[in-house]
């Protein structure tokens, strides 16, 4: 699930990043480039939240010991 949810999050990062680029290049419409940012801010902004939580979730199960 945390391989799953770690690719998801850097998909849509990558999605949201990735099409201003192309716009600025040409490489893409406004309009394609607006739904592409915003398909990808929604995936990041669902994937990255649960990919915390299992990360929290991990680190309150083995806490480290201070030093």
């Amino acid at each position: 699930m945390t391989l799953v949810l770690t690719i998801l999050a850097r998909v849509g990062l990558i999605l949201t990043i990735l099409p201003p680029t192309l716009f600025l290049f040409d490489g893409m419409t406004l309009s394609t480039a607006k739904w592409v940012m915003m398909l990808g801010t929604i995936l990041w902004l669902v994937a990255s939240p649960l990919l915390q939580k299992k990360h929290e979730e991990a680190a309150m199960a083995h806490p480290s010991d201070p030093l």
